[in-house]
C-alpha cells in the first residue's frame, strides 16, 4: 500500500471527526440534545475531561500527563506506519491501523488546542446557557494541552428499566447502547475490532514467510 492512500485515508477520517465536532461545539449548548433517526440516533453534546467513559485521571496535572501520553503515542504510531508500510504488511491491516491512528491524533487536536480556541460551553441548566463562540476575546477556557474532547454520538438502541427481582438494579432504568462518542473514537473502535477479527487473515503472510525462512535455514545446514 502506498503512504499517500493511508494519509489521505487519515486525513479525511480526521476532517470528519474535526468538521462535526466544530459544528457541535459551535452551535450546541452543553448537554443540548436532537434525534437523527426516531429514539436510537441523537446527536448529544457532551465533553469529555479526560480518558473513555468521561473518567478523569489525577485532575489538571493528570490531564497534562495524559495529553502528552497520546503526543507521544501519535509520534509512535507515525513512524510505526511507515514501518508496516515498508515491510508490506496486510493492506488490511495498514489501513485499520491508519484508523486507529487517525482516531487518537483526531482526539488529541481537542486536548491540545480547543481549551485555546473556543468559550466554555455551559448547559441550559446553569444560568441559561451558552453556545461557545471560536476565538473569543477573552481568550480560551483554558490552557494548552487542557481542553476537552467533544463527544456526540449517541445510540440508545434500547431504552427500559431493570425488573423487580433483579438484583442490585431492580427499578432502575437501564440503556442500550448508552455511551457518548465521536468519530475519532469510533475510527478507534472500527481498526481495533476488525483487527481482532481478521488477524489471521492480516498475519499469514508474515507467519508463512517465517515458516520458509526456517525451513530454508534448516536446508542450508543440513547441506554443510
Amino acid at each position: 500500500m502506498k503512504s499517500k492512500h493511508l494519509v489521505f485515508i487519515i486525513l479525511a477520517i480526521i476532517f470528519a471527526d474535526q468538521a462535526l465536532k466544530f459544528y457541535i461545539k459551535l452551535n450546541y449548548y452543553a448537554g443540548e440534545e436532537h434525534n437523527v433517526f426516531g429514539d436510537w440516533f441523537k446527536l448529544h453534546f457532551v465533553e469529555n475531561e479526560g480518558m473513555a467513559w468521561g473518567w478523569k485521571f489525577g485532575g489538571s496535572v493528570g490531564k497534562i500527563i495524559l495529553t502528552l501520553f497520546r503526543l507521544v503515542a501519535v509520534i509512535w504510531g507515525t513512524f510505526l506506519l511507515k514501518d508496516f508500510i515498508a515491510k508490506k504488511y496486510h493492506k488490511g491491516f495498514i489501513i485499520c491501523a491508519g484508523f486507529i491512528y487517525a482516531g487518537a491524533l483526531g482526539n488529541l487536536l481537542d486536548s491540545m488546542f480547543y481549551g485555546l480556541i473556543f468559550e466554555n460551553s455551559v448547559p441550559i441548566e446553569l444560568g441559561g446557557g451558552n453556545v461557545a463562540k471560536i476565538f473569543p476575546k477573552g481568550g480560551g477556557y483554558t490552557t494548552f494541552l487542557h481542553g476537552k474532547v467533544v463527544d456526540m454520538l449517541h445510540f440508545p438502541l434500547i431504552e427500559t428499566t431493570y425488573p423487580s427481582w433483579f438484583p442490585f438494579w431492580a427499578g432502575q432504568k437501564f440503556t442500550f447502547f448508552d455511551p457518548v462518542f465521536n468519530l475519532a473514537d469510533a475510527s478507534i473502535s472500527v481498526g481495533v475490532i476488525t483487527i481482532l477479527i481478521f488477524q489471521n487473515t492480516f498475519f499469514k503472510k508474515e507467519e508463512v514467510k517465517a515458516e520458509e525462512t526456517a525451513t530454508s535455514n534448516e536446508d542450508v545446514i543440513g547441506a554443510s
